[in-house]
């Protein structure tokens, strides 16, 4: 199982009053130190602010996902990098599979194309995005993505999108082999059929339990025979949390010492995952440092 990093790009982390409000730079050092420490993959969010009110509703803005997934890409060539995931709300489906084309290119065909319909209802009104049918333009938006990243052309017409003999050029460097690949993140029935129907890999969510993973895995494999594709051909990925020294409320933390959070990783890897994101919190220099050593006892098995 490989494991990635869900790099921090938010103002003040976010949620945090107090932590530090990092620059592209800061980011692009953490990157590296990252790949240092054993991580195989980078992986990047897509919002245009958090509002969170568990901690006090105060919006906190976002470095665009984007731009910076191809600034990381061209500061450290060669090394895998994605969207975690990419919100297909926030452009055009065209626009989508131009930008997931050149940063291909530019990450020398090591990008994973990270799509989702998106859930933070206030960054939708504050910017005057629709937030009504969103599965159903997320699906609409699809069918003109994948095509475009598939075969380099689409044409569809929907309620919401519309491609008409539109094309996508130039490719990227794996157009052969049409295109990067597509992940999905998805728990419920529709998304996990979309999965099944148009994407490459799959991603669970925040999780501290493997065995919800294993259960959503057996829905997945169900919905995919249902739709007539083999499970096995379906990429698996998941992630988890991690309180680090000085971590606040998160979404399902993995708590505990350097061997505690190595096994509770190796639990992920033995239900099938084969990659793994990591987002210690709060993500710094020096607690990506401290999290080394859980890299270290997760190799040593």
């Amino acid at each position: 199982m490989s494991l990635g990093l869900m790099l921090p790009i938010a103002e003040q982390n976010a949620v945090a009053n107090d932590s530090p409000v990092d620059g592209f730079w800061d980011v692009v050092a953490m990157a590296r130190l990252a790949v240092e420490i054993g991580f195989d993959m980078l992986w990047l969010p897509d919002h245009f602010m958090l509002k969170l009110e568990r901690h006090g509703g105060q919006a906190r803005g976002v470095w665009e996902c984007w731009t910076t997934t191809a600034g990381i890409a061209a500061a450290l060539p060669g090394i895998p990098v994605g969207t975690m995931v990419a919100c297909t709300a926030f452009h055009n489906p065209g626009s989508i599979a131009k930008m997931a084309e050149i940063i291909d290119d530019i990450s020398r065909g090591n990008f994973v194309l990270g799509l989702g319909c998106g859930w933070h209802a206030d960054e939708y009104h504050m910017y005057g995005l629709p937030f009504d049918h969103r599965v159903d333009r997320f699906e609409e938006a699809l069918q003109i993505i994948s095509p475009l990243v598939r075969r380099g052309h689409a044409t569809f017409e929907g309620e919401y999108y519309q491609a008409r003999e539109a094309i996508n050029s130039p490719r990227g460097p794996r157009w052969r082999e049409g295109g990067p690949p597509i992940l999905f993140g998805a728990n419920k029935p529709r998304m996990m059929r979309l999965t099944a129907l148009y994407a490459d890999a799959w991603n669970a969510d925040w999780q501290d339990n493997a065995e919800i993973v294993a259960e959503r895995m057996k829905l997945l494999d169900e919905v995919c025979l249902e739709v007539g594709r083999e499970p096995s051909g379906l990429v698996r990925t998941g992630g988890s949390q991690f309180a680090m020294a000085g971590c606040q409320d998160r979404w399902y933390p993995i708590r505990g010492s350097v061997d505690e959070m190595a096994a509770a990783m190796h639990t992920f890897r033995d239900v099938g995952l084969v990659h793994y994101l990591c987002a210690p919190d709060p993500c710094t220099m020096e607690t990506l440092e401290d999290f080394a050593k859980v890299i270290e006892a997760y190799d040593r098995g």
